[in-house]
């Protein structure tokens, strides 16, 4: 307490979340803690189910010193808000462009590339995707990642085989039975994260249709579930821990530094194939 009437600084940085249920989350507050906690920051955690100005004033009433947005869409104004009130932020995996900041984000483009190519070669040629919100940034890059590979192979996403939904698996679950509902199904789907593809993979059970024998499915973040051998999730990986670390450096940086040019730290994706890809159903 002393420290911080001498500094004007609390010591606590918030991490806000708008979904507690999605399993990403859980994932990065850990690595996170420990990157602030060994920078002399304490975490704290602040879930709120929307953008609004009754957010940024919950938090500006904690007195951080700094926050971590995790669930930024393109046009949030809790960035714009943060930044008027001079409050240092950064944006995790996701960005926005209403409010320039530091970030640390991914980059979808290889490891989309290596998975579609992989899918080709097993003889796919019907894809399918249930891709994240248009209103987010990894919802559009993983789309154009996904299209730019399909497209260098000369196949088009049929947008009859495109469905956008939240990042969560009761919407993988029905955006996936509606692309099974179709007289021609996809052989593969490409799914915005793990958690829609658990979804994804729920559907499939319930509606009889045989993972990987005549459907494929293929994830993004590669959480541990993913691994896990009931699930066994063919996934696109990335240091996410590291990103969380990654994030936690630059904010703090930030509150050190107010006048540093703004860095984006972008991290490499891989392909990892498991169980849920296989060649493609010959009819």
């Amino acid at each position: 307490m002393g420290r911080a009437l001498s500094s004007g600084r609390t010591r606590r940085i918030g991490l806000l979340v708008t979904d507690l249920d999605n399993e990403f989350y859980a994932h990065i507050i850990a690595p996170m803690h420990r990157e602030l906690e060994r920078r002399g920051y304490q975490l704290m955690l602040h879930t709120e189910s929307g953008d609004s100005e009754t957010v940024v004033e919950r938090l500006l009433a904690n007195g951080l010193d700094g926050v971590i947005l995790a669930t930024t869409t393109l046009d949030a104004v809790a960035p714009l808000r943060l930044r008027d009130r001079g409050i240092p932020f950064v944006y995790f995996n996701r960005v926005g462009r209403i409010a320039e900041a530091d970030a640390a984000t991914v980059s979808p483009v290889s490891g989309l590339s290596a998975g579609v190519s992989r899918a080709y070669e097993l003889g796919h040629r019907r894809f399918g995707a249930v891709l994240g919100p248009r209103e987010t940034s990894t919802g559009q890059e993983r789309e154009q990642a996904l299209r730019e590979a399909l497209g260098g192979l000369g196949i088009p996403l049929d947008a009859a085989y495109v469905r956008t939904a939240p990042y969560d698996a009761a919407s993988g679950d029905s955006a996936t039975a509606s692309l099974l509902a179709l007289p021609e199904r996809p052989t593969v789907i490409f799914c915005g994260n793990d958690v829609v593809a658990i979804g994804a993979l729920n559907a499939a059970k319930r509606e009889g249709v045989q993972v990987p024998d005549e459907l494929s499915i293929v994830g993004f973040d590669d959480l541990p579930v993913a691994s896990w051998p009931i699930v066994e999730l063919s996934t696109v990986s990335y240091d996410l821990a590291g990103m969380a670390a990654a994030a936690a450096e630059a904010l703090t940086r930030r509150i050190a530094d107010p006048t540093e040019p703004y860095a984006r730290t972008e991290f490499e994706t891989a392909f990892v194939e498991r169980r849920t890809l296989g060649p493609a159903p010959v009819r």
